[in-house]
């Protein structure tokens, strides 16, 4: 059990986060916010690269600061960027970094061959990487974070850059991992962790909003999410009244997904809210400060 209690962290007179009180089990965690929200600061901490300022993270009834190694010996980390050598193969850029963190040369050989098949690369396991697609530079990513078998396995924006498909292979691949470790899908990407996650991890004004399922989640905004039609000439006046959350024009006329605590109304049709509604919903205000 990965526990984090009371965190706040500071960067001078910056508070990046404050108050985080979180618990892990085994399986998926989406941690769901906009960029800019403490999402990297708090992987940081997790990963042991920051220390908090106030409070602290245990593994397991210890402090991962005073576990130093020990902890670091059962974690595995894919950062947003990760190094690698374009001329290396996916077998010996795995076989290097084994030798990195001490694992002997039998033993390296066979997890290697045995994560190269886990994340379907054993096709290509002595072909240069300089010729892969970011999709299997991100499963080489995910091989290396496996290499010691690690019980927590925390990835920062994993799939950034990856096309449909490796997106869809990459989730079902966490789903496998999930099973008997903690995973920690750090993102701002709703469908990555929305078919996935045991738990939805919110951040808001550098706290926690939500730490539950994405059903509960997504109950907050009962009785509050319609879709409607209205003619194309009509649709800035609509979009001024009520918030908008997805649009799409057919035949001249502006088919409106949006939220509103009012009165229903004939035209409208209630809908069932989704984690996407509840995520343009929270973070409204930062989508404007953005435009």
């Amino acid at each position: 059990m990965l526990i984090v209690q009371n965190v706040s962290k500071n960067f001078g007179k910056f508070n990046a986060l404050k108050d985080i009180n979180l618990e892990f089990h085994n399986g998926v965690y989406g941690l769901l916010a906009p960029n800019g929200a403490g999402k990297t600061t708090l992987i940081k901490m997790l990963t042991t690269l920051l220390f908090p300022t106030s409070g602290s993270i245990l593994y397991n009834g210890k402090d991962i600061i005073k576990l130093d190694e020990e902890y670091r010996e059962i974690l595995g980390f894919l950062p947003q960027e990760f190094g690698y050598y374009k001329n290396y193969s996916p077998t010996a850029y795995l076989l290097y970094l084994a030798a990195l963190k001490g694992i002997g040369r039998q033993a390296a050989k066979e997890r290697v061959k045995e994560l190269l098949k886990l994340v379907a690369l054993e096709d290509v396991a002595n072909k240069k990487m300089k010729k892969f697609s970011g999709g299997m530079i991100q499963r080489v990513g995910i091989a290396q974070a496996m290499l010691n078998d690690p019980k927590i396995l925390i990835l920062d924006e994993p799939t950034a850059g990856l096309d449909p498909k490796e997106r869809v292979r990459f989730r079902n691949l966490l789903t496998d991992l999930a099973r008997d470790r903690i995973v920690i899908l750090s993102t701002h990407i709703v469908s990555d962790v929305e078919s996935i996650a045991n738990e939805i991890i919110m951040i808001k004004d550098q706290q926690v909003l939500y730490q539950d399922s994405v059903s509960d989640i997504c109950k907050k905004l009962d009785g509050l999410i319609y879709e409607t039609e209205v003619e194309y000439e009509a649709a800035a006046a609509f979009r001024k009244k009520y918030f908008s959350l997805s649009e799409k024009q057919e035949s001249g006329r502006m088919y409106i997904r949006f939220l509103t605590d009012e009165q229903t109304k004939p035209e409208w049709r209630a809908a069932r809210p989704n984690l996407e509604d509840v995520f343009l919903h929270t973070y409204q205000d930062e989508a404007l400060q953005q435009v």
